[in-house]
């Protein structure tokens, strides 16, 4: 007979990075091994494929969401759930709608949120320090935001100086809207703004790009949904060493304040 702590469930939203295994923080590799139950989108399960054999996996496609994240609560009533979610679940992820789900619901089941590498953050680490102060996320579908509140979001933050990491830029559904974006940005923006691009950060056919703003405008058509586009700030700069541009640095304000 089962034990009532054996009951008693969890639900584990599990950030799961960028996808490469290795960047997966301790917590949520640990939250992983312990599950009975694997739940997430099709891509973020397989990406961690070597770490779930033996347990109940449970994919669900895109626009299941919702679905999903009734599946998971329901079941973690009586058992260790993970729901696993790409980069970090707090930030375009899961945890919003499972978390919403449950509040609806008034379900009792335990859930905690484990953080993760972010999308942003990832494809920085790959363009040097881009993103060093104060700066913009900005998701570019408009499937859950209305355009219209995409389109003034980009002009705020144009409108700030800092940075801005574009999110879901380029689909097939929606192939127009970074060529939008773009013009908007260039409003407040001059056409050396340094520009990274990352596609696949982390993951098997990584592609890493430094441009201006002004050639990101000239050709947009490389860049798709598993790609992140950072445009820098007014103080960032493309690092070169002679004529090799090893990526962008987004000072901090260290040399107003020290001599190095």
């Amino acid at each position: 007979m089962q034990s009532d702590a054996k009951k008693t469930g969890l639900l584990s939203i599990v950030s799961t990075g960028p996808g490469n295994t290795q960047q997966l923080t301790p917590a949520a590799l640990k939250a992983i091994a312990k599950a009975e139950y694997i739940i997430g989108n099709n891509v973020y399960i397989d990406l961690i494929r070597p770490l779930i054999t033996g347990k109940e996996v449970v994919k669900s496609p895109m626009g299941e969401e919702v679905n999903r994240a009734q599946m998971a609560l329901d079941l973690a009533a009586s058992h260790r759930v993970a729901m696993v979610s790409g980069g970090d679940a707090g930030v375009y992820g899961m945890a919003s709608i499972v978390l919403e789900v449950a509040e609806r619901t008034q379900s009792e089941v335990l859930v905690e949120v484990i953080p993760g590498v972010t999308a942003a953050t990832a494809a920085a680490s790959r363009l040097g320090s881009p993103l060093s102060g104060d700066y913009v996320t900005l998701s570019l579908s408009d499937l859950l935001t209305p355009w219209e509140v995409i389109e003034e979001r980009l002009d705020l933050a144009s409108r700030m100086g800092v940075p801005v990491a574009i999110y879901n830029p380029r689909s097939r559904g929606r192939p127009h809207n970074l060529d939008t974006a773009i013009a908007v940005i260039g409003r407040h923006r001059g056409d050396e703004t340094p520009v990274g691009v990352v596609r696949n950060a982390y993951r098997p056919g990584e592609e890493v790009h430094v441009m201006t703003l002004a050639e990101l405008r000239a050709d947009t058509s490389p860049i798709d949904m598993h790609s992140i586009v950072i445009i820098g700030g007014i103080e960032s700069r493309i690092w070169k060493v002679g004529d090799d541009v090893r990526g962008i640095i987004t000072p901090r304000g260290y040399h107003r304040k020290y001599v190095y």
